[in-house]
């Protein structure tokens, strides 16, 4: 079957230097694509409308992948609901709008599963979006995500537009952000084992219960779900426009804590702080759709949990900020 997009094709892959943005520049390149066009933050203010307007105007890509966002985990969502709102709206407008305008050929948008009700039938269908409330500690980011999905929608059964969308479950791995306080669940537990392995600490204590269940996949495992289909997914009239991405396998928090404290080497106790929200209690999603169309995540969690505590303990980052 003749792919969707071609070596001729000018991509623009907005937010590269993010964790998604750069394994998707990652994927492209070595799936052959050249001619991949980005704009660093200084380059390219993505809340400037009359900005990203000139920008397409002059660099003229015909395939966009929108992996830029303002992200973070729930203390962060809880600390600045406007911020995530509001500069989410703005950059996923500001994008959509203008490509659409512009005429190109594909895009793609990167959702997020935390659009989904927090008490949707588990794993969750693409069908359970808008049956019930969101999940309050994210609502900010997810009702942003939402809008997005349908902008892209909206535009696909108004004008023709081809956009498409992905929703990734919780992601992890090189690039992630490892900040003490506004990371997600899966780094900010590296940095505390890590931490607390190198200062010589008898425990670590860990937000909430330990007993939510959350699924987690490789961000390369992303790259290549976002190629795959840009390649080769083009939903029929009246199809969802968007696709799960995930591994259809989920880990308590609990059991994710004591596979990061191995593979760190961290021996010591680990307590649990019952007084800090646990969040939704089960989030998996439901991958037959994606996987259906002929694709599959590859990277198994323990591979990756190992690779990316090595890139972590490897790296330069300051172990306090």
């Amino acid at each position: 079957m003749e792919k969707l997009i071609n070596q001729n094709d000018r991509f623009f892959v907005a937010g590269h230097r993010g964790m998604a943005g750069s394994a998707i520049c990652r994927v492209l390149q070595r799936s052959g694509y050249e001619n991949l066009l980005t704009a660093s933050r200084d380059e390219l203010d993505l809340l400037d409308l009359q900005a990203v307007q000139r920008w397409f105007a002059e660099n003229k890509p015909t395939v966009v992948v929108l992996a830029a966002a303002k992200v973070g985990g729930i203390h962060a969502n809880d600390t600045y609901p406007a911020d995530f709102l509001l500069e989410n709206l703005k950059i996923q407008t500001n994008v959509i709008e203008t490509a659409w305008r512009s005429s190109v050929k594909r895009l793609l948008f990167l959702g997020s599963s935390c659009i989904y009700p927090k008490f949707a039938e588990q794993p969750i269908k693409e069908e359970s979006l808008l049956t019930g409330a969101l999940e309050p500690t994210n609502e900010w980011y997810a009702i942003a995500k939402i809008a997005g999905i349908k902008l892209c929608e909206s535009l696909r059964k108004q004008y023709g537009f081809d956009a498409i969308s992905l929703m990734p479950t919780n992601l992890y791995g090189p690039g992630d952000n490892y900040h003490p306080e506004n990371s997600h669940v899966l780094p900010a537990l590296i940095r505390r084992f890590h931490e607390a392995k190198e200062s010589g600490a008898e425990s670590v204590t860990c937000w909430g219960t330990g007993s939510p269940m959350r699924e987690f996949l490789h961000v390369d495992d992303l790259g290549d779900a976002c190629v795959f289909a840009l390649e080769n997914w083009q939903p029929s009239s009246g199809e969802l426009q968007y696709l799960n991405v995930g591994t259809g396998i989920d880990l308590s928090i609990r059991e994710l804590a004591e596979s990061i404290a191995e593979a760190v080497g961290f021996e010591g106790k680990i307590f649990w702080d019952a007084s800090k929200p646990d969040g939704t209690p089960k989030k998996q999603l439901d991958v037959t759709s994606i996987n259906q169309a002929g694709w599959e995540s590859r990277i198994s969690l323990g591979d990756g949990i190992i690779q990316t505590v090595d890139d972590f303990s490897s790296s330069n980052k300051p172990l306090r900020l």
